[in-house]
């Protein structure tokens, strides 16, 4: 479901639903304490990097894990992705193979990673790790899981989308976090805030407790596929996070958007959804425009009716996550080194 409005009021001034609700966002913040404090924090042969988020839904992790990827094999590392593959149905450990898996197998995110770099899907992230360890990983990216405590890591980077940042900073229902913000920050080594200059600015200054750690600005860009955007008649639909910055993406690349739709984050697009879109479209004389991510979760014979606009991660700074990275790889490089 679609988040409330109330969740993202000014945290000064919330109003009365999230005082009603203040009960129930107790006993979840008190579960999450619980569960992180009992472990078992497995500590793998190799490093692990968690990319995860303290809201609820999309804040672009999906796009820093690619990046991520980009990085450290760069740096001549041999990369595995690990994930819980929400939204499908196989338990794992699996390797993902993108010419036989589905979404409705392994969910639709590890179908965007696995042309990166291996991604292993696996209700159990500890047995994930092993089997990409297993496999040759030399380091592993952990998609989400931050507040799982199944493995140990190396290095946590906290995603946040500027646009929101952290809402009304009350933890769910009372608001959008998964646990309170100091709490989550305590654990964090890096804030990887991604959204407009002027989102950015407006979330160091509402959350300088995120900007005064360890912080990495970035946006997401289209990727320059060499399609003409200028003009389009386009019928926009999306089910992630915000909806809305994809169809502002749309626009300011000069497409007509002359239709949209908006559908829960993961939703699944049954032949009822993709009937509607495809009328909605033909009445309006537009072009249907989605997301990777929602593609992913297209029948491929619908798939084909569709243009995708795929993004990237774009740093700002980076020297932050550099810093971390060489941290990080040193310190395993010595730990090898004295177990010779």
């Amino acid at each position: 479901m679609q988040p409330p409005a109330f969740w993202f009021r000014d945290r000064r001034a919330p109003g009365l639903l999230p005082h009603l609700l203040a009960p129930l966002a107790q006993l979840w913040t008190a579960m999450t304490r619980r569960r992180l404090a009992k472990g078992p924090y497995e500590r793998l042969a190799v490093p692990v990097i968690c990319v995860g988020n303290l809201s609820l839904g999309g804040a672009g992790k999906t796009p820093t894990v690619m990046a991520l990827i980009t990085e450290l094999t760069s740096r001549g590392m041999a990369p595995h992705v690990i994930s819980r593959g929400h939204g499908g149905r196989l338990t794992g450990p699996v390797r993902v193979d993108e010419t036989r898996h589905t979404a409705g197998d392994v969910g639709d995110e590890p179908l965007l990673i696995a042309p990166f770099a291996p991604v292993w899907v696996a209700r159990d992230r500890a047995a994930a790790g092993r089997a990409a360890a297993e496999a040759g990983a030399d380091v592993i990216v952990m998609d989400d899981g931050f507040q799982n405590p199944a493995l140990a890591r190396d290095l946590s980077i906290v995603v946040v989308d500027a646009g929101v940042g952290f809402g009304n900073g009350r933890v769910a229902p009372a608001g959008p976090l998964r646990e309170p913000v100091p709490e989550g920050l305590a654990r964090a080594d890096l804030v990887m805030a991604i959204g407009a200059p002027e989102e950015r600015a407006r979330f160091r200054k509402t959350w300088p407790e995120a900007a005064a750690l360890p912080f990495v600005e970035a946006e997401l860009a289209p990727l320059q596929t060499g399609m003409d955007w200028e003009g389009l008649r386009a019928f926009a639909f999306a089910g992630i996070g915000r909806p809305e910055k994809f169809f502002r993406t749309l626009r300011a690349l000069g497409a007509e958007i002359v239709g949209t739709r908006a559908f829960d984050d993961h939703g699944v697009y049954d032949g009822r959804i993709l009937s509607r879109l495809e009328a909605d479209a033909r009445t309006a004389g537009a072009q249907l425009v989605t997301t990777e991510k929602d593609a992913a979760r297209l029948p491929q014979d619908f798939r084909r009716n569709v243009i995708v606009l795929p993004v990237r991660l774009n740093m700002i700074n980076r020297d932050a996550l550099d810093a971390q990275l060489d941290r990080l790889l040193t310190e395993r490089s010595l730990e090898a080194g004295k177990c010779q």
